[in-house]
């Protein structure tokens, strides 16, 4: 399952998926990261974001899910736990066979179960990427809490982000009429536009848009596909999201920094 850089000249539109696994357990209650990995190569994304990963835990057999679904399509992965006892972790990742480092991966503000957040920067074609994952909580004070530490200056508003092409990605627990989607929305432009994605939860009959991609104004998201096979169906409880991301140009960019402060900048995301 080799999944390698767009073969267009200078890599072309850069391939993003995020994807909520439910610890690789499917609707015939087996957990099975070959499986999952299948569905994520039908996409052919260059970088996944995963989310509800289990490493080293007794309910799925001990087993790094991380490590395998990247072993399978032949990646590298960035593990961070978001709970941690003892031995056993479960938390989030981010795949990909391109340069890539961890950057920063941390605990969320949280006031039920632990949520995390990781961030790695991918060297794409001389692009540096930057790229964050999470998954926020089930409580609505909790989700505004994770959504305005992303939007501040440890992490999306820091100096990195604010210079690369920038995109969040993750299971947020919350549609787009969300106090949470609207604080990240609005901590990355002032006015945004939304290419409307269908709905990836629950997998077998979605109609929640809970899964979601942000870019910043360095990066044009140009399209979204909802990955619904019926191996995605039968794989996990939510269908994988995939984005296709176009680069700013750098001068375009700069032109946007250097506007008046009332003036509108466009952001697609989704």
């Amino acid at each position: 399952m080799q999944i390698t850089p767009n073969e267009m000249p200078g890599g072309g539109p850069l391939r993003v998926l995020t994807y909520n696994v439910h610890s690789c357990r499917g609707r015939d209650r087996r957990h099975d990261p070959a499986r999952i990995a299948e569905v994520i190569a039908s996409a052919k994304p260059q970088v996944i974001a995963l989310q509800e990963l289990d490493v080293g835990r007794l309910r799925t057999g001990g087993i790094d899910q991380a490590y395998m679904i990247a072993e399978h399509l032949r990646m590298d992965s960035h593990f961070h736990p978001a709970l941690h006892v003892d031995e056993e972790k479960y938390g989030d990742a981010i795949l990909t066979a391109l340069p890539s480092r961890v950057v920063r991966a941390a605990a969320l503000p949280s006031v039920g179960e632990p949520r995390g957040a990781i961030w790695v920067e991918v060297d794409y074609f001389g692009a540096k990427v930057q790229i964050i994952n999470t998954h926020f909580g089930l409580w609505r004070r909790e989700r505004m809490l994770q959504a305005r530490t992303l939007a501040g200056h440890e992490w999306l508003g820091s100096t990195e982000c604010r210079a690369s092409p920038s995109l969040l990605a993750g299971d947020f627990n919350a549609g787009p009429r969300s106090r949470a989607y609207s604080i990240l929305a609005e901590g990355l432009s002032r006015r945004t536009l939304t290419i409307p994605a269908r709905p990836t939860f629950p997998a077998r009959f979605p109609v929640l848009r809970l899964d979601h991609i942000f870019a910043n104004p360095n990066a044009r998201i140009i399209g979204y596909e909802v990955v619904d096979t019926p191996l995605a169906r039968q794989a996990s409880d939510h269908l994988p999201l995939l984005a296709t991301v176009e680069f700013v140009p750098e001068e375009h960019t700069a032109a946007t920094r250097d506007k008046p402060k009332n003036a509108e900048t466009l952001i697609i995301h989704g």
